[in-house]
């Protein structure tokens, strides 16, 4: 399982449409990133801080094939980076990430433990 930070609003319309394009940078970068279960939390703390607005989706990444590669990002850490659209059928669930009083997305303890 892999997991997606992305804006509600845009997820939403993502799943009337069945897929999910990017985000801004993933366009930018020309993939869709994803995180480790051990990855998000610095994630959310890098890219995330201060946004109410967001859900944590997580993915089935079996289903993605050879469209999914790990790649090295942040310190060498093999990164899953999807090469072409994500079928949003693919969501096993999605949660709403609250902000702490740092501003930083919640994410549940369940996921990176």
């Amino acid at each position: 399982m892999i997991f997606k930070i992305v804006d509600c609003a845009a997820w939403r319309a993502a799943c009337a449409e069945g897929l999910f394009r990017g985000s801004a940078d993933d366009m930018r970068d020309g993939f869709i990133h994803f995180s480790a279960p051990h990855q998000v939390r610095e994630t959310a703390a890098k890219h995330f801080r201060g946004r109410d607005d967001l859900l944590l989706v997580a993915i089935d990444d079996a289903g993605l094939g050879e469209a999914l590669v790990w790649e090295p990002s942040r310190g060498g850490d093999l990164f899953p980076h999807l090469y072409g659209p994500l079928p949003t059928s693919l969501a096993i669930w999605e949660k709403a990430l609250h902000l702490d009083t740092g501003g930083l997305p919640i994410i549940p303890e369940d996921v990176a433990a």
